[in-house]
């Protein structure tokens, strides 16, 4: 079992072993699962004009023969300034990865057992108002510092409100965890009920 730090009583809580002990053995899987959450957040906007598209160029700039100079048929060509760029971003690219089912729940318990010291349980995060002091609160409670990833149950606007203009605090619902957010906090605060989801989510029985 992994032990984590609890506000509810000084004695440790204890996170499911199926999820947050589990044997890393391979890394490549959860750099592949990292490099996919960033290759599949990417805005494809980048785009170049070839010679066609670029305006101009319609007139030969000199005779095909009797001049010495070597032939050439447009100004837009992609050798000469401010011509056509060659091979450049057509704005059509896939850059998307994509892992398998099992491949992604595996990953994801490697990533939570690589990170289960970083892990803080608590009973509950209370927002009812939905204020900003709530989530300030239980980080200064919890002495917590830098980036900080807030596990709930459920995501909703309440939570949303609480945590969104609070620097370097990212809150997930439990069912959308991911390897990246894992890896990059520094700290993980999770609520009963969300490690109770990730627990049915990832068990090995749902492998």
């Amino acid at each position: 079992m992994a032990d984590v730090k609890t506000t509810t009583k000084p004695a440790t809580a204890t996170l499911p072993k199926e999820v947050f002990a589990v044997e890393v053995a391979n890394h490549d899987l959860v750099k592949r699962a990292y490099e996919a959450y960033l290759a599949n957040g990417r805005s494809n906007l980048a785009q170049v004009k070839t010679r066609g598209l670029v305006r101009g160029g319609g007139k030969k700039p000199w005779r095909q023969k009797g001049t010495g100079r070597a032939r050439v048929g447009s100004s837009r060509n992609p050798i000469w300034r401010g011509g056509g760029i060659v091979f450049g971003p057509t704005g059509l690219e896939n850059y998307k990865k994509s892992l398998s089912t099992s491949q992604k729940r595996l990953a994801l318990r490697q990533a939570l057992t690589l990170s289960a010291k970083k892990v803080t349980v608590i009973p509950t995060f209370d927002c009812k108002d939905g204020k900003t002091k709530n989530t300030l609160d239980l980080l200064a409670k919890n002495k917590l510092e830098r980036r900080v990833l807030l596990v709930v149950d459920v995501k909703d606007e309440l939570v949303d409100r609480s945590t969104r203009n609070v620097s370097n605090v990212k809150a997930v619902q439990a069912m959308y965890l991911n390897v990246f957010d894992i890896l990059n906090a520094d700290h993980i605060v999770m609520t009963k009920k969300s490690v109770e989801i990730v627990k049915e989510w990832l068990g090995v029985n749902n492998a």
